[in-house]
């Protein structure tokens, strides 16, 4: 399951992480996001071990919405070594999802730095 995460705990639980890490900012209020909600909780099951999945809660913390220029909600970032590698915004499809997550998952990681 998807576990929330604080400005402190972002750097050693996805900066750091050696997984694949995904980060989706929501609100409650958002019809968007509640469509989102069961197929990412469902995605965090089935990439269990090999990604970790985390949300970011903007109206209790919205720090690191700033840092990342968050401004359409939700916003799922993909995060590899470090560094984001994909994203989306809005309304997303589980397929769609599904996609971002195996392209981030197959790319080799010597790739990722420019």
């Amino acid at each position: 399951m998807p576990n929330k995460i604080t400005t402190e705990e972002f750097k050693t639980k996805v900066t750091e992480s050696k997984l694949l890490s995904l980060v989706k900012f929501k609100t409650q209020w958002s019809g968007a996001c509640q469509i989102v909600e069961p197929f990412y909780k469902e995605l965090s099951l089935t990439y269990r071990g090999v990604a970790n999945f985390f949300i970011v809660d903007t109206e209790h913390d919205n720090s690191l919405a700033e840092r990342f220029g968050i401004i359409e909600l939700p916003t799922i970032l993909l995060f590899k070594n470090g560094t984001v590698v994909d994203h989306t915004t809005g309304l997303t499809s589980k397929q769609l999802l599904i996609e971002k997550i195996e392209q981030a998952l197959s790319e080799n990681t010597d790739e990722q730095i420019n």
